[in-house]
């Protein structure tokens, strides 16, 4: 049976929105100088089909948000060691959270955006990131309090520590990937730099999701 044409029409609209935030959101220097209008301009729809498909501002910022972390949350569903799920705890945790610093470092401003618009850790993405180190951390042999060292963990990765420390301390990338990796490693009691912050997979992080 043919989709209808209506929503066809919504699932167009909505990719250009999308398309069109993008592009505003990368060319700009701050999210704030983005506004409903420009971005309703920007993909040739009206305001009001703007405000129904994503509610406001934040919704809009939710929305592209999660669709540049797809590839990250693909990678860790599905994907091969050490993000995927066949990984060891102890290779995959490094390796999720190596993710998660590049992934932010490659979206500071619209993450910021995100993170200062709401409670982040009531976000969906922020609770399917905790539950997953979570569960991870509940498999390391002799690790109390799984739920709150998840929680310091993601800590370390949150946009606005990110930003001030790529923009204001202006620590290179690289140095920031191996000082969380060796906090990292201090959490978990290994004794080496995790495989993330310096193998293939860390350089496979690198990529803009």
């Amino acid at each position: 049976m043919p989709e209808p044409r209506s929503r066809k029409d919504a699932a167009r609209n909505r990719a250009a929105v999308l398309a069109a935030a993008d592009t505003l959101f990368t060319d700009r220097a701050s999210t704030e100088d983005v506004t409903m209008a420009d971005v309703a301009a920007a993909a040739g729809v009206g305001k009001g089909t703007l405000f129904r498909a994503f509610g406001d501002r934040t919704g809009l910022i939710r929305a592209l948000f999660q669709a540049r972390q797809e590839p990250v949350r693909q990678a860790v569903e599905e994907g091969p060691p050490p993000l995927g799920p066949a990984a060891e705890p102890l290779q995959r945790i490094p390796a999720l959270l190596d993710a998660l610093l590049c992934f932010k470092l490659d979206n500071r401003h619209l993450a910021l955006a995100l993170e200062d618009s709401a409670v982040p850790y009531q976000a969906e993405h922020y609770e399917r990131w905790h539950a997953l180190l979570q569960g991870l951390l509940d498999q390391v042999p002799g690790l109390d309090d799984s739920g709150f060292t998840a929680h310091a963990l993601l800590a370390a990765v949150r946009a606005d520590l990110v930003e001030y420390l790529a923009g204001h301390e202006r620590l290179p990338r690289e140095q920031m990937r191996a000082r969380l990796a060796g906090f990292t490693a201090r959490i978990l009691g290994t004794d080496r730099v995790p495989e993330a912050a310096t193998g293939p997979s860390g350089a496979a992080a690198d990529r803009s999701p």
